[in-house]
């Protein structure tokens, strides 16, 4: 009897949590911060990149849910870059949700990504991020890309997006 009971309360417990909002856990960035104040040589840069967490299906009453997942890529093999804000805003342009407010390092050739969850359709069908970020003198910028997957029994969807730099 003992452990029905056991096996039922570990059975509510692992139903009850609530599921990640991201896969990339915010200490993770935590781990990457890095103190730019020194290097005033930086040039600055923002791009927008457009990603989907849902797209319409049949018709534009029903949606599809997406996996989207932000890569940022250092396409330098030389020079270290920094990001420094990743912000996610839904399809009215409303804030969603920042990722970092503090720069990042990424290492030459490196990537991160952000992963917004399918069950995440607090973007929408037109969310976009804004992504800030600086670079040594003559590094190549940075390469931001969305990819969008969902899978169903047997059919498989996915397109990928590339960032435009804004400013």
């Amino acid at each position: 009897m003992k452990y029905i009971l056991l096996l039922v309360a570990l059975l509510v417990i692992g139903c009850t949590q609530t599921p990640e909002i991201s896969s990339i856990n915010p200490e993770n960035w935590a781990k990457r911060m890095a103190d730019i104040s020194s290097l005033d040589s930086l040039e600055y840069g923002k791009t927008y990149l457009s990603v989907y967490s849902q797209i319409y299906s049949t018709s534009e009453h029903k949606t599809h849910n997406l996996t989207a997942m932000v890569s940022m890529r250092n396409t330098s093999d030389q020079d270290t870059i920094y990001l420094l804000k990743a912000e996610y805003f839904d399809t009215h342009g409303n804030p969603v949700r920042t990722y970092f407010d503090h720069p990042v390092y990424l290492a030459p050739m490196e990537t991160t990504e952000i992963i917004i969850d399918e069950m995440d359709i607090a973007g929408g069908t037109g969310s976009n991020f804004l992504i800030e970020w600086k670079i040594p003198a003559h590094c190549p910028e940075p390469l931001f890309e969305g990819i969008m997957n969902s899978t169903m029994g047997q059919q498989g969807l996915s397109f990928a997006t590339v960032g435009v730099r804004i400013n």
